[in-house]
């Protein structure tokens, strides 16, 4: 057999939540391998109008984060550093919807069958290389996958979980005030259809996750700024915004 060359490498992992016999939530002793993280773009109809976007029920579109991009935010004093080459990270609270079983050209009808559990997250974004991207018509890569750009909770299965409420409000706060605020039934596409119109483009596999979109309100984000992403019964994702990581090398 075969050796690797860099034994040292990450291998991303979420923690997953289970209740115990009193309701609380603990943290079970398997964990869920990320694979991939896809991204659907503009799903909220008044964060497409505040980015200057059509919100009318187009066909949506998705970008991708590495794998190691997420960050596990299991309490609010999780650190995760201000990155480099910006002076605009914004903030966008989103839902996560964590996979579990393997398809391709899934039907809306079928796919919350593949679906395998829920977390929050939040799409760190340089905004500022964005915006230059979009000006130029080049990817938005260095604008939406860096490092630590995918902070999140840890994952719950949908069977401990049951069904989400499309009243459930998913909320964003810095620094106790709060900057987004949507139930999550305002999505232009619903997490069926978003899991349908990926897997036209992409075999889903178990351990790849998807954030869902961002409500309005998206805005730029501090050192030092303390970060809290709320939904229903999901467990918050909770982070300060840290200093710039040093170099290494």
């Amino acid at each position: 057999m075969n050796k690797l060359l860099f034994n040292h490498l990450p291998r991303p992992t979420v923690p997953i939540l289970t209740r115990t016999s009193d309701k609380a939530w603990v943290v079970s002793s398997t964990e869920f391998n990320i694979r991939r993280i896809f991204c659907v773009g503009r799903n909220y109809r008044e964060h497409a109008l505040e980015m200057g976007a059509n919100p009318d029920r187009e066909v949506p579109f998705f970008f991708m984060k590495p794998a190691d991009a997420a960050v596990v935010c299991s309490n609010a004093t999780t650190s995760v550093p201000y990155p480099p080459m910006t002076s605009s990270l914004h903030h966008e609270g989103e839902l996560i919807v964590a996979i579990g079983k393997d398809g391709l050209r899934i039907s809306v009808e079928d796919a919350m069958d593949h679906v395998y559990g829920y977390a929050l997250g939040c799409d760190l974004t340089r905004r500022d290389l964005q915006s230059e991207a979009k000006k130029s018509g080049r990817p938005w890569d260095a604008a939406k996958g860096f490092d630590a750009s995918c902070p999140m909770s840890p994952i719950i299965p949908k069977g401990e979980l049951g069904a989400l409420k499309e009243e459930s409000e998913l909320l964003l706060k810095v620094n106790g005030t709060i900057r987004q605020q949507s139930p999550i039934g305002n999505m232009i596409y619903s997490i069926p259809e978003i899991i349908h119109h990926v897997s036209q483009l992409f075999c889903l596999r178990s351990g790849d996750l998807i954030l869902t979109g961002t409500p309005a309100g998206v805005s730029d984000l501090n050192v030092g700024d303390q970060v809290s992403i709320s939904c229903g019964d999901l467990m918050p994702c909770e982070f300060v915004v840290g200093e710039a990581e040093k170099n290494e090398g």
